[in-house]
């Protein structure tokens, strides 16, 4: 099944000029690159897109960490593209994620972990939406 996902490439890769090793990945594993942007979110961005963490412990250094440089908002598509990203992507902490995904590849810890992707294809909608609407 044709699906649409959202990958963000988070400041850390893109200051560690990973932009296209990290799209190339996705390119290789069968997925189509619909809709690219960089943009440097606000504060009430990324304070609005991570709402769903706003009780976590972690959510302040969350979003200071988004806001800290330009970010990557991508939109794949793809036979099963959900799932096909999150495996690419690889296990959120990047020492416990499999060789060869973006994660282990590039991200640094599981605070600095190189990419966001969406979990489900509901919260894929909304996130597309959140970068992409028109």
């Amino acid at each position: 099944m044709v699906e649409q996902t959202l990958s963000i490439i988070k400041p850390d890769s893109v200051r560690g000029q990973n932009i296209g090793n990290i799209v190339s990945l996705y390119e290789q594993a069968g997925l189509t690159v619909n809709n690219m942007k960089m943009l440097k979110l606000t504060q009430a961005q990324a304070e609005s897109f991570y709402a769903i963490h706003s009780e976590r412990p972690f959510f302040n250094d969350l979003v200071s960490f988004m806001i800290s440089g330009p970010v990557v908002a991508i939109e794949l598509e793809g036979d099963n593209a959900v799932l096909k990203h999150r495996e690419i992507m690889g296990a959120t902490n990047p020492a416990e994620a499999d060789e060869g995904t973006i994660r282990k590849l590039y991200g640094a810890s599981i605070d600095n972990n190189a990419v966001h992707g969406s979990d489900s294809l509901e919260n894929a909608k909304i996130e597309i939406e959140f970068f992409f609407a028109s």
